[in-house]
């Protein structure tokens, strides 16, 4: 079953949507993660980066825009922006960062991603952006592929802190 086919609506999230997203946050990065990390590392980073508090704290500020991936009422997917991000690879009059996107791996492949990125770029572009970025763990090489396939090129690289361990992700930008 398609995405569409199944009532796929995308929506803004609020703070009434800390419990939901927290859960949900921290479910998708550990699917997506934990085989290839250490316990320890994935426990140190999920507790600190999906904490309720930090998911409020995250909503309430009015630079960052998350959107809901919704089926039926059943969150399936997540993404965050962050307006006004630069990087030093990603020349930019008005740099817009994608934080996160996730979609449950249970709804892979089924259109819910690709109905999701369309919502940021619009959302991005609304608010002014000029440019889009992202980092990536370099071995996530399915969502590499997809980034790509959305027009996204990479243009440098950043570390990133998984508990006590930096891994190198690869930065990419796609013009909006």
């Amino acid at each position: 079953m398609s995405a569409e086919g199944a009532g796929l609506h995308i929506r803004r999230a609020s703070l009434a949507d800390v419990g939901p997203l927290s859960a949900f946050a921290r479910r998708a990065f550990h699917d997506t993660f934990a085989p290839d990390n250490d316990p320890a590392d994935m426990a140190a980073y999920l507790a600190d980066a999906f904490s309720p508090a930090k998911q409020e704290a995250e909503l309430a500020d009015p630079q960052r825009t998350c959107l809901l991936a919704e089926l039926d009422g059943a969150l399936v997917g997540y993404a965050a922006i962050l307006d006004g991000a630069g990087h030093p690879s990603v020349p930019a009059r008005h740099p817009v960062e994608l934080e996160r996107f996730y979609v449950d791996q249970a709804w892979h492949g089924r259109g819910i991603a690709g109905a999701l990125m369309t919502a940021v770029i619009d959302a991005a572009t609304h608010g002014g952006g000029d440019a889009l970025w992202l980092g990536v763990w370099e071995r996530n090489t399915r969502a590499i592929r997809f980034y790509r396939h959305w027009g996204f090129e990479r243009v440098g690289a950043q570390t990133f802190r998984l508990g006590a361990d930096l891994q190198q992700d690869d930065v990419m930008r796609r013009a909006l």
